[in-house]
Parts: C-alpha cells; sequence; structure tokens
C-alpha cells in the first residue's frame, strides 16, 4: 500500500514540475514575442540634439513616412517609380551644391562610399543630414521639403551609387549581395584621375628632392 501511495505522489510532483516548466517556457516566449521595437530616436547630425519635428514643411503622412519614423527603413529604396520623381526634386533642392549626377560640387559627391558624416551610410543619418543640416553649406531642409519629399530624393540618391556593394550599409544583406553598382560619373571619374595623377607628380618631385639632398651629402 505504501508503495502504491510513493508511486502516487511521485507522479502528481512530476506532472506538477512538467506543468510549471511548461508555463514557465510559454511566459518567456510570450514576453520574448511581446519584446517591443525600439523606435529610432532622430539627432542633429552636428550637436546631437533631438529633432523637433514641429518645425519643417507639413505634409502627408504616408506609408513611407509612418514606416521610416518608427524604424528607419526608407521604403522608397529601389522603387523606381519614386526615384524618378525623386530625381526631380533632387535636381530642384540639391543639384546646385552636389552636382546634376551626386558628383560633387560645392558640397560633396553623394554616390561613393566616404562620407564627411559617417552616419550619412545609413538612411535614418542621411534623413538627420538634411532635415535638420550640418555644417558650412549644408543648411536644413525641412522648410524646403516635406518629409515624404525628402525620403523620395533620398531614394534617388541611393539609386546612383557607383562604388562597392557591401558599402551600402542603408541595403540588407541580401541586398548588397545583388546589387549592381550605377555607372560613376565622367566628371567625379576625371577628377579621381586628376588627383592621382596630381598625387603621383608630387611624390616623383619629392623623391628627386630626395635623392639630390642624399647625393649632395654623399660627396661633401
Amino acid at each position: 500500500m505504501n508503495n502504491i501511495v510513493k508511486k502516487i505522489a511521485y507522479l502528481v510532483l512530476l506532472l506538477m514540475t512538467s506543468t510549471i516548466s511548461l508555463t514557465s517556457g510559454m511566459v518567456v516566449a510570450s514576453e520574448q514575442e511581446a519584446a517591443p521595437v525600439p523606435v529610432p530616436v532622430f539627432r542633429n547630425a552636428m550637436t546631437g540634439v533631438e529633432i523637433d519635428f514641429s518645425f519643417g514643411k507639413k505634409g502627408e503622412d504616408t506609408e513611407a513616412t509612418k514606416h521610416f519614423m518608427i524604424t528607419g527603413e526608407n521604403i522608397y529604396n529601389q522603387d523606381e517609380d519614386v526615384i524618378r520623381v525623386g530625381a526631380d526634386l533632387y535636381m530642384t533642392a540639391c543639384s546646385g551644391c552636389h552636382g546634376h549626377y551626386v558628383e560633387g560640387k560645392i558640397g560633396p559627391a553623394l554616390g561613393d562610399s566616404y562620407w564627411t558624416y559617417p552616419l550619412g551610410k545609413k538612411d535614418k543619418g542621411l534623413f538627420e543630414i538634411v532635415y535638420d543640416g550640418a555644417r558650412a553649406m549644408m543648411g536644413p531642409q525641412r522648410n524646403q521639403l516635406t518629409i515624404d519629399e525628402m525620403l523620395q530624393v533620398m531614394s534617388y540618391i541611393r539609386s546612383v551609387y557607383w562604388d562597392k556593394p557591401e558599402d551600402a550599409l542603408w541595403l540588407s544583406e541580401e541586398q548588397r549581395a545583388t546589387l549592381v553598382p550605377a555607372e560613376m560619373p565622367a566628371d567625379f571619374r576625371e577628377a579621381l584621375e586628376n588627383a592621382a595623377r596630381d598625387k603621383a607628380v608630387r611624390e616623383a618631385l619629392d623623391k628627386a628632392e630626395s635623392d639630390k639632398v642624399a647625393l649632395e651629402n654623399a660627396t661633401q
């Protein structure tokens, strides 16, 4: 009789332990699934102060703007229809400083992987620069463009990127793997070639001067 009671007690204890373990696992899984996704905080590229969106040109609260403000992801990227609109907006708002082909003019080129502000490598950072401005001639565009228009311009800028695919950090890893860079603008290529040629000339002159000094010292 005692053995039967012990077996029943053991089975009850085992059942209770399994139930508690299962319940705990469900609670943990539930908590993990319910964990909130952090909403990005947009800050000025120079000061780090949080951007006040109560100012600026008002526009339609599109699905793209809603998505961007809670994720920092621009769903207009690689949307050919939007890119065409973004190109027109870019020509009006940005080409005077950055060139008609984003090759750089008064301001830097926007189609390679070098960024004066490294945060521009991601769409959140590029938006912060465009919306709230940076140093020198890069003034805030919040009074000229709506947030949705900025996202359209950004989609155009990203579409003419001509550098290494692995440096296109605004794209997912899968998208980078299949990215075919755009053709480098002729003016930008010429500027690179001129800079390389000038560097080679300077290095040759420096070496000639160094060899001359070394020879004079050797004959003294």
